[in-house]
């Protein structure tokens, strides 16, 4: 005889808590790039195909080359576990950032964008507050004064 629960019809059970596989408040990392990122990729590969095994996507946004393939598959990524997201401007790729990094359903999400302001910069401050997925920025802008730094969550502090 099967027995249901009556927690079987609670809302919490079909949304996955962003807990359950990694821990939150995940700082973004910003890289700068040069021939569009395939060496930031390659030495990330080992990673992703660590967190490509956990069962959640590694999503890439605007990846500037087609080698993103061959290179996360000679590290031992599954490539079934990879999302592509091509969007129209960067203003697109932050927010798809910014959703991939807090649904839950990611372990990686890799933004190809251009030189970020102080505006975005914040923006991702905020957002790295409740990501559950690693956040790596490959910039492609001219200005050096940004990167490479981390985007750490800032802690409250009550007065």
């Amino acid at each position: 005889m099967i027995v249901r629960s009556p927690a079987i019809s609670h809302p919490g059970v079909w949304t996955q808590p962003s807990t359950q596989y990694s821990e939150q408040n995940q700082s973004i990392k910003t890289l700068q790039i040069t021939n569009g990122g395939e060496q930031e990729l390659t030495n990330l590969g080992s990673e992703l195909a660590t967190l490509s095994h956990q069962g959640r996507w590694i999503v890439l946004i605007n990846p500037n080359h087609n080698n993103y393939k061959s290179i996360l598959a000679q590290s031992g990524v599954k490539m079934e576990r990879i999302l592509l997201v091509h969007t129209k401007d960067d203003v697109e790729a932050l927010w798809a950032l910014e959703k991939a990094l807090t649904n839950g359903t990611s372990s990686a999400v890799i933004c190809w964008t251009s030189t970020l302001d102080c505006r975005d910069i914040r923006r991702l401050e905020l957002v790295s507050k409740s990501a559950c997925a690693k956040g790596i920025i490959l910039q492609s802008g001219s200005d050096l004064t940004l990167a490479p730094h981390a985007i750490p969550p800032k802690k409250r502090s009550f007065h």
